[in-house]
């Protein structure tokens, strides 16, 4: 009996010491955002009105905080996902997006005009062509990576698509917050992107069933 409740002690334990933690913060973004229309790669060089305007503030100060160093059991093999990237009023939404690797994304088009959605980067390089309204395309994405992501119609669309090999990553909110959970205890980089710029890495720990608050800033004060 006395060593059937050590065992039992034990294992509680070691169950204790195996609990994921939660990573959390806010992004300080001190660059400031502006138009990507004109920087974006174009296939056929097609030309269109600029009067609908870039991504808003807002979604340009979009963040994807995640684990630069993830633990080991992360990159087993990940469940296929399934997410969306809307055309809308001539824009990308979500602006930003990420996922895990294996997943399938949808390019469903909710405009009446036609839109041609491509990408040149080495991560996924893709062209789904013309399609309507009503249509929608799909592309899978199986390596990490970020991908830009246009439309060979619209010059002003824009999104960036990243792609991890491992869950531990999290999309800012408008207030720029972020909550990363799950996290097994340890030692960690902890990292961030955005279209304006790239984060430092800081080294945060996990604890088992803790909470840790870490703030990222991406660029640089002044002096």
């Amino acid at each position: 009996m006395a060593a059937c409740v050590l065992l039992c002690l034990g294992l509680e334990a070691q169950t204790a010491q195996d609990q994921p933690g939660i990573v959390r913060g806010h992004i300080r973004l001190l660059s400031r955002p502006s138009s990507m229309a004109d920087h974006r790669p174009s296939v056929a060089g097609i030309g269109a009105s600029m009067d609908h305007a870039a991504p808003d503030a807002r979604e340009q100060r979009r963040a994807v905080v995640y684990l630069d160093s993830a633990p080991r059991q992360a990159f087993g093999e990940l469940p296929p996902g399934r997410a969306r990237l809307n055309q809308r009023g001539e824009q990308f939404i979500p602006h930003v997006l990420a996922i895990t690797v294996g997943t399938t994304v949808d390019f469903p088009n909710n405009d009446a005009e036609f839109h041609n959605v491509f990408s040149l980067s080495k991560t996924k390089t893709f062209n789904l062509g013309n399609y309507p309204k009503g249509q929608s395309r799909a592309v899978v994405f199986d390596k990490p990576g970020i991908v830009p992501v246009s439309c060979d119609i619209h010059r002003h669309m824009s999104a960036y698509i990243l792609v991890f090999s491992h869950p531990f990553f999290s999309v800012t909110d408008d207030d720029g917050a972020f909550t990363i959970p799950g996290v097994p205890p340890g030692a960690y980089k902890l990292t961030a992107w955005s279209e304006l710029g790239q984060a430092e890495p800081r080294m945060i720990t996990v604890t088992a069933g803790g909470t840790i608050d870490a703030d990222v800033q991406i660029g640089r004060g002044g002096s």
